[in-house]
């Protein structure tokens, strides 16, 4: 029983740290992208095609072609 609630625990504390992790994480880049859409007018969709398109060089460097 003691056994149990130990490890319980120990999940619970590695799941809370992930969770404040990833929420840290997500509002530091809502933070970004907000700045950069009032600033200079950038959108999160210029920034997706930015990266999709980044992506896609990257690929054609490896390949070769």
């Amino acid at each position: 029983m003691i056994a149990t609630l130990i490890v319980a625990w120990i999940v619970f504390i590695i799941l809370w740290k992930l969770l404040k992790a990833t929420l840290s994480s997500a509002l530091t880049l809502a933070a970004i992208l907000v700045l950069l859409n009032i600033s200079f007018g950038i959108t999160p969709q210029d920034i997706w095609h930015y990266v999709t398109q980044f992506a896609q060089n990257l690929s054609h460097i490896q390949s070769g072609k």
